[in-house]
């Protein structure tokens, strides 16, 4: 049980890091007129966000791979 939570885990974590990626390229890709605006802060605001749970995904799976061994 517990491996098949750390493999969702897993699955959960490639696709917060493909979602960072996407907002990241979207960010790095946006006109300079817009940049630094309301839509780039909050872009920035969800790359942080996403950030902060692939840390929480990285340590739930750490945690499972205690308390399997």
């Amino acid at each position: 049980m517990l491996n098949r939570a750390r493999g969702m885990l897993s699955s959960a974590a490639s696709l917060v890091t493909t979602a960072t990626d996407g907002e990241e390229d979207s960010l790095d890709n946006m006109p300079e007129n817009l940049q630094y605006g309301a839509l780039y802060e909050k872009k920035e605001a969800v790359i942080d966000l996403l950030n902060e749970a692939s840390e929480c995904i990285d340590t739930a799976m750490e945690k499972i791979s205690e308390a399997i061994r």
